[in-house]
């Protein structure tokens, strides 16, 4: 028993090594908190942990584990203390910047993700896992149970909103490559 029990925490190791720092990317684009997500990110690998042997691999790990955290976040979104309570600023962290180029491409990813954060909560989910965690079409609608054509209904909406708040500020120019 011994043995199996440091196969399965060897397994969530090589997991969080891994999906760690994407599974808390994808929780802090949609639960807009950056202490609160890694708080959700380690239920998430508590849940991975606990139904390891259960995963019966009709889908990859990694869309497993996606799944596991959308409903961790929809737990918490849905929860009491998310509807009573002001979430906290998101956090950015403080970086040196060598050049002009650097610190204005950074400036325009941080208004992006601060317009994908403005997002409605199923609009952002699927922003977040299709291009953030790099997700397909398919991988999205199987992690949000819901069928391809509306993931795709979601991110055209959510495209569509992204472009009209951009469209607005002064800058920035809508193409092919950032739509």
């Amino acid at each position: 028993m011994d043995k199996l029990q440091q196969t399965a925490e060897a397994a969530l190791e090589r997991l969080m090594q891994e999906y760690g720092t994407r599974v808390l990317r994808l929780v802090t684009l949609i639960v807009k908190d950056r202490d609160l997500a890694e708080d959700i990110t380690q239920d998430v690998f508590l849940k991975v942990y606990r139904n390891l042997s259960r995963f019966r691999g009709e889908s990859s790990i990694h869309t497993w584990i996606y799944r596991i955290a959308v409903n961790e976040c929809k737990g918490y979104l849905r929860s009491w203390t998310f509807r009573n309570l002001l979430p906290q600023a998101w956090i950015q962290k403080a970086g040196t910047m060598s050049t002009e180029g650097t610190v204005l491409e950074r400036a325009a990813r941080d208004e992006l993700v601060r317009l994908v954060l403005q997002l409605p909560p199923l609009y952002r989910q699927a922003v977040a896992l299709h291009y953030y965690a790099d997700l397909s079409i398919a991988e999205v609608a199987d992690v949000l149970g819901v069928s391809e054509g509306t993931v795709r209904t979601r991110l055209h909406r959510a495209r569509q909103q992204l472009k009209k708040q951009m469209d607005t500020r002064e800058g920035w120019e809508w193409n092919e490559t950032n739509g």
